[in-house]
């Protein structure tokens, strides 16, 4: 059982990395190349939402160690707009600008077709199995965190 569980691990990031990959193609093939995948992901979690920095990382949109970064990269090619909050002058929301707002929709026309392309192939119950034992698994694993913060 521990292989299984260890090769589910892998295969996880390995996955993870791909979809870095598609991104980065889907990316090259509308020409953008100021902004990378890591930061595209970042602009289509956003969304329509306003957010604090905080909950870029506290909501998973954000897996990295360098969100900073990447921010100041999407504010100062203008995917981002950044704005200090006015009731607290060290926090800062996020909202997309209207460049951020046209690679959003373009993803989320790239991403509607990928999912129909695999809902096509797999269908739409291995898709939903494969979404719930994937939550499940994340459910377990914070399930660990929290009993071993004990």
């Amino acid at each position: 059982m521990k292989e299984e569980y260890f090769q589910s691990v892998q295969s996880l990031e390995r996955l993870h990395r791909l979809f870095l990959d598609v991104v980065r193609a889907e990316l090259d093939s509308i020409e953008m190349f100021d902004i990378n995948n890591v930061q595209a992901i970042i602009v289509y979690n956003i969304g329509t939402n306003q957010l604090t920095v905080g909950e870029l990382t506290n909501r998973g949109y954000y897996l990295g160690s360098n969100v900073s970064y990447n921010l100041r990269k999407m504010v100062k090619n203008e995917y981002v707009l950044q704005v200090q909050t006015p009731h607290d002058r060290r926090s800062s929301l996020v909202k997309l600008s209207l460049k951020g707002i046209e690679l959003y929709k373009k993803l989320d026309q790239a991403f509607q077709k990928q999912g129909e392309m695999l809902n096509n192939k797999c269908g739409k119950e291995t898709l939903k199995q494969l979404s719930g034992s994937l939550q499940n698994l994340e459910l377990f694993w914070n399930e660990i965190l929290v009993r071993d913060s004990r």
